[in-house]
C-alpha cells in the first residue's frame, strides 16, 4: 500500500520551474487594493499611495531552523509567513504582500510543496496579505525557504527601536519561554523515536508550548489593539531571539540602560511545569529561548492607564539611563543579574 502510494508521487521535474510556481499559487486571491498585479509577470506592481513602505526579510535553512523529523512541511509554510509578519507589526506597521522563494532537493515531490503552500497560503489568508511573487530553484541540500514581507504604515505611525526615553515602561505581549520548551519537548521525543520507531510521541500534554514552536503567531491583535487604545509606543521589537537580546536591542538602540523585574515576566503554567521537568528555571527559558514572536515595546508613563490590567500586556520594567546599564532584578532578593544575549545565533557552534 505504501509503495502505491510513494509511486504517485508527482517528482518536481514534471513541471519544471515555471509551471511548478503556477501551480503552486494558482489558489491564491488578492485581498488588498494596494496590489495592482500579483504573480503572472516579470514583476509585481503595489501601489502605497502616501503611505510608507517597509520590507523585512528572513531565511529558513533545513537542519539550521527547522527538523522535518517533527515539523509537518504545512507548518513550516505558516511559521515562514508569521516569522515575516512579526516583524513588520513591531514597527507598528500593516503587512499586506509576501514574496516567497524556495529551493528544494528532489526528495521532494510536488505534493510536498503542495502542503508547503498550503501552510503559506492559510496564514495569508488569516492575516490579509498577499502572496505576489518568488521563485523555486533546485537544491543539493534539502530545503531552504526565503519569504519577505511588505508592509504599510503613514510617516506619524512608524514605530523604531530607537525612540525610549528614561522612566518609560517596558511592555510586554503574550507570555514567554513557550517555543523553547516547545522545541525541547519535540527534540527529546525524536530522541526517543530515533531509538524506538515503534514508540509514538504523546504531545498532548504539552500542546500549549508545542503550538507555540511549531505554529506561532503574529501579534495582529496587539498592533490593532494598541491603535483602538490610542497608545503609539516610544520604541518596539518582536522576541524572536528571547528576552534579554531583545531589552539589549532596545538599549542600544535607544541609549538607555533598562530593569526589568524577574516576578513581572509572563509565564504560562505550562512553561513552569515543563521547565520543571527538564530541570530549567523559566524564567531562564524566557530570557534566552527566542522565538516566541512577542511584541516588547515600551510607551510613556502617561499612557499606562490605558494599558493597566489588560490581559494581553504586561509591564515588566521600565528605562533608565544608559549607563545603568541592563539588569534582571531577582525575586525575593535585592540582587541583580545583568542581561546577556544569549539567545539564538546560527553562526554559533
Amino acid at each position: 500500500m505504501m509503495e502505491d502510494k510513494e509511486q504517485s508521487l508527482t517528482p518536481l521535474e514534471h513541471f519544471g520551474e515555471f509551471k511548478l510556481i503556477k501551480h503552486l499559487t494558482d489558489s491564491f486571491e488578492i485581498q488588498n487594493e494596494s496590489t495592482i498585479k500579483g504573480i503572472g509577470d516579470d514583476a509585481a506592481v503595489l501601489n502605497y499611495k502616501d503611505m510608507q513602505t517597509l520590507v523585512s526579510t528572513d531565511l529558513m535553512v533545513e537542519g539550521i531552523h527547522f527538523n522535518l523529523a517533527y515539523t509537518p512541511l504545512k507548518h513550516l509554510g505558516y511559521k515562514s509567513v508569521i516569522i515575516n509578519l512579526s516583524d513588520i507589526y513591531a514597527m507598528n506597521a500593516r503587512p499586506e504582500q509576501l514574496l516567497v522563494s524556495i529551493a528544494a532537493s528532489n526528495r521532494f515531490p510536488v505534493e510536498a510543496l503542495e502542503e508547503l503552500y498550503e501552510g503559506i497560503k492559510i496564514a495569508c489568508k488569516k492575516y490579509n496579505v498577499d502572496l505576489v511573487g518568488g521563485d523555486t530553484t533546485s537544491s543539493t541540500s534539502g530545503l531552504t525557504l526565503s519569504v519577505t514581507a511588505i508592509g504599510t504604515a503613514s510617516k506619524d505611525d512608524l514605530v523604531y527601536r530607537n525612540g525610549a526615553a528614561e522612566k518609560d515602561l517596558l511592555v510586554v505581549s503574550g507570555d514567554l519561554g513557550g517555543a523553547y520548551l516547545g522545541l525541547q519537548v519535540l527534540e527529546r521525543e525524536n530522541e526517543v523515536f530515533k531509538v524506538n520507531p515503534n514508540m509514538q510521541p504523546d504531545l498532548v500534554p504539552y500542546d500549549y508550548i508545542v503550538g507555540r514552536q511549531l505554529k506561532p503567531e503574529a501579534r495582529k491583535d496587539i498592533f490593532e489593539l494598541l491603535k483602538k487604545l490610542q497608545v503609539k509606543p516610544t520604541s518596539m521589537i518582536d522576541v524572536s531571539d528571547g528576552l534579554s537580546s531583545e531589552v539589549i536591542h532596545l538599549s542600544k538602540h535607544s541609549g538607555m540602560g533598562f530593569r526589568i523585574y524577574e516576578e513581572k515576566i509572563p509565564l504560562d503554567p505550562m512553561v513552569i511545569r515543563t521547565a520543571d521537568e527538564f530541570g530549567i528555571n523559566p524564567v531562564t527559558c524566557a530570557l534566552n529561548g527566542g522565538e516566541d514572536y512577542e511584541l516588547l515595546f515600551t510607551i510613556a508613563q502617561s499612557d499606562f492607564e490605558k494599558i493597566k490590567g489588560n490581559p494581553h500586556l504586561t509591564v515588566i520594567g521600565h528605562a533608565t539611563e544608559k549607563q545603568d546599564g541592563n539588569y534582571l532584578l531577582l525575586k525575593d532578593s535585592d540582587a541583580a543579574v545583568e542581561l546577556t544575549a544569549q539567545g539564538w545565533d546560527s553562526f554559533e557552534k
